[in-house]
């Protein structure tokens, strides 16, 4: 009786910014406004699935799946550097990783306007190799470094988390039995590891499907991706049952991501370790 008493105000904050924002989305997506009459109607959920829509949907996936690929390439290994016991200058480089992390989101992006711009420090160092004015600026490669750049350290701190508890007398005992250093990373390290794994690919993939302030900024109009498409339905289109509609898919395809990626926690590590 008491545990239900406590747990009485969460579960109060849970309907209210939790269950009850998601009804409302799905009433506006199963709705339509004519002449100032509302009556239920699956032609938004249906317009979703229109070419140009899924065609918007499938780049903002394909593009949030290199970003997070590319974050992951770069951040376990340097996550696996922080956390070895020979490095002894990890906790310097998290502040250093962290510290940006501090900045307002919009901020960071704007940097990189002027980084990647036609004379900007990146194009200028590019032509003293004899590779200046190369369009950097307002294209899907644009949007991906500044997805990886936002990113990356919710890679890197899960990883190094999760690695920097790993007992070292697993390392050692697998060398002492023989294993090679890439035996060592695919049979103890790999499988030990993949729990942070799974959390910095889910903490990169889904923000990157959504985000829509990176694809505007530097993107300028010309790689749309699905949060950029939601956000024009609501503050420019002012159609805010389609808008709720897209929201809708995108709901669907978090959750289910969320539970893959959760489903391929354990399941992922235990494997490892039986190979």
């Amino acid at each position: 009786m008491k545990k239900s008493r406590y747990a009485l105000p969460y579960e109060v904050w849970m309907v209210l910014f939790i269950l009850v924002p998601i009804l409302i989305v799905l009433y506006y997506a199963c709705t339509t406004s004519q002449g100032g009459r509302v009556a239920f109607s699956l032609a938004n959920l249906a317009q979703v699935f229109s070419p140009t829509y899924l065609a918007v949907l499938w780049r903002s996936l394909w593009i949030a799946l290199v970003a997070t690929v590319i974050c992951l390439l770069i951040g376990y290994p340097v996550a696996s550097i922080l956390a070895s016991r020979h490095f002894k200058r990890s906790s310097l480089m998290l502040m250093l990783i962290i510290i940006p992390m501090w900045m307002n989101f919009l901020l960071r992006t704007y940097a990189w306007i002027n980084l990647l711009d036609t004379n900007g420090l990146i194009d200028r160092l590019l032509s003293l190799f004899g590779l200046g004015n190369v369009s950097l600026l307002y294209n899907t490669f644009a949007v991906i470094i500044g997805l990886v750049y936002n990113f990356l350290p919710f890679m890197v701190l899960p990883i190094y988390t999760i690695l920097s508890k790993m007992e070292p007398q697993l390392i050692e005992a697998a060398e002492d039995l023989g294993a090679n250093s890439f035996q060592v990373f695919r049979k103890v390290k790999l499988p030990l590891s993949m729990p942070g794994i799974v959390s910095g690919i889910t903490m990169v993939f889904i923000p990157a499907t959504t985000t829509f302030a990176v694809s505007r900024l530097l993107g300028g109009g010309q790689v749309m991706m699905y949060g950029e498409l939601i956000e024009n339905q609501f503050l420019f289109t002012r159609n805010w049952h389609f808008g709720a509609a897209l929201s809708l898919v995108m709901m669907v395809l978090v959750l289910i991501s969320m539970w893959l990626f959760k489903r391929n926690d354990g399941s992922s590590a235990e494997g490892g370790m039986l190979l």
